[in-house]
């Protein structure tokens, strides 16, 4: 299994974690249950961190016209909203939220050019709740297709997110389905889409990133 480069530090702190506290723990109460029962927690915990941070086989292929989820998880909102940040006008806001099960990586949803990217530091609540869109620390990348149409992409921390990595730059190129960021432990992502786009998905669906087909541009 392959492990995303953001995961390095946090991957090799949970091993070394582990190691010490299965050392501690035979040395302390010996080979017996308790010792057993603590390996097995921090051996779950440990493995489940790696599991977080791996990187799934893609097949990556660019469709016109199309798109592509954004992150894996569920959709939790489909909606028509004012945008106030950036696009400052009525959008259809579809929302995927990860769980900490999901893979984390973000991918472009469509291929275009990047024409804003801002970082804003705000709260950590529950990712699935409306308000975290705006109040959460979060990341806005907006990504203008060759016909002028622009979409608003938001990497949202969850509560128990700390960091949200973004690799896009203003003026650089956005391709479909190559990654454009990753975000730790719980979070979601927000897209931001003209009005009237049309829509495959529905609430709840699971969605997997760079591979479901989200929607069409009219």
């Amino acid at each position: 299994m392959k492990l995303h480069k953001e995961g390095y530090p946090t991957v090799a702190i949970a091993i070394i974690t582990f190691i010490a506290i299965c050392g501690i723990s035979i040395y302390t109460m010996g080979l017996t249950w308790p010792t057993y029962i603590i390996m097995a927690i921090f051996g779950i915990i440990t493995m489940l961190v790696i599991s977080f941070f791996r990187v799934p086989t893609r097949h990556v292929s660019t469709i016109e016209g199309a798109i592509v989820a954004p992150a894996d998880g569920t959709v939790v909102a489909i909606e028509e909203v004012d945008e106030p940040e950036v696009l400052k006008c009525k959008c259809l806001q579809v929302s995927i939220f990860m769980s900490v099960f999901n893979v984390h990586i973000n991918w472009y949803p469509i291929s275009g050019i990047i024409r804003y990217y801002r970082h804003h530091n705000g709260n950590f609540k529950a990712a699935w709740l409306p308000k975290s869109s705006t109040q959460n620390e979060r990341s806005s990348v907006v990504i203008e297709r060759p016909d002028g149409t622009k979409i608003l992409v938001r990497q949202v921390a969850g509560a128990l997110a700390r960091r949200i990595v973004t690799y896009s730059k203003e003026g650089s190129k956005a391709e479909q389905s190559t990654q454009m960021g990753f975000i730790k432990f719980g979070s979601r992502v927000d897209m931001y889409l003209p009005v009237g786009t049309q829509i495959d998905v529905k609430l709840q669906d699971k969605v997997t990133g760079s591979q479901t087909i989200v929607g069409w541009f009219k």
